[in-house]
């Protein structure tokens, strides 16, 4: 595809199945979720998880991992084009989720407001020390109502609504403390800390890896009666698949098992 402030690349060795990493490329705006930069990564990732693509890593170039929305897209919005941005706005985070691939962020630097809340809704998330995180809306006259519903989802409730509130910034490493990410590590680590997640994540079949995250996304909020129906149905439908059984032969064979 054809972007302009969004790279698509495939990993270092350019196989096809391997790792691809999607980078927002606008320093100058802060990489701002503006109108067009959104869809433009929309389409990426729906591109991306059409293939057959192991993994996805989210990054960003410059100084600032997203400073969130562009507000030059606000200034003047009447009601029906501030619906529009923030549903192309949750469009965007259900398609991260949305993906078979697992989608780990990579974060260098601030991200804040709506930048915070993609990365709360990859599936994974690695940060350097010098990272760090923000709902600032708090500190002034727009709260950040839809970021807050990633983040929230993320930790828990008085910690989301202290950064949600005071709008100031946490640390990468208290970000790890309160479940915003996984780890904080180096900020000369970041690649291959990134890398070395996403092998550990990506390892067995990726046909029963890509039903576990669709699974796991549709439980997660119900109550525990209803998550259990629903993972019960799965797993069951999931135990006759080809993938499964050929697991179940290679535990018995003790050989490594060949996936489909």
């Amino acid at each position: 595809m054809t972007t302009r402030h969004v790279l698509v690349e495939p990993g270092a060795d350019g196989d096809e199945d391997g790792v691809v990493t999607i980078t927002l490329d606008n320093p100058e705006r802060r990489n701002a979720l503006a109108l067009d930069v959104m869809l433009e990564l929309t389409t990426a990732l729906r591109e991306v998880a059409a293939t057959a693509a192991r993994g996805i890593i989210l990054a960003a170039n410059g100084p600032v991992f997203s400073a969130g929305h562009d507000f030059a897209d606000m200034a003047g919005a009447d009601l029906d084009r501030a619906t529009h941005l923030f549903a192309v706005c949750t469009e965007m985070m259900d398609t991260v989720q949305a993906a078979p691939q697992v989608v780990i962020a990579r974060v260098h630097a601030l991200a804040t407001a709506a930048g915070c809340q993609l990365v709360a809704s990859c599936d994974l998330a690695v940060a350097a020390e010098s990272a760090a995180f923000a709902l600032p809306g708090g500190k002034g006259g727009l709260f950040c109502h839809t970021p807050l519903v990633a983040v929230a989802r993320n930790m828990g409730r008085k910690r989301a609504l202290e950064m949600a509130l005071t709008g100031d910034p946490i640390s990468a490493t208290t970000a790890a403390e309160w479940g915003l990410i996984n780890r904080v590590v180096p900020d000369g680590a970041l690649l291959a800390a990134t890398a070395e997640l996403m092998q550990r994540a990506t390892r067995g079949s990726a046909t029963s890896k890509a039903a576990g995250k669709r699974t796991f996304y549709a439980q997660v909020g119900l109550d525990q009666a209803a998550a259990y129906r629903h993972a019960v149905q799965v797993m069951a439908t999931s135990a006759t698949s080809a993938d499964a059984q050929e697991g179940i032969a290679a535990f018995f064979d003790k050989r490594h098992p060949v996936w489909g």
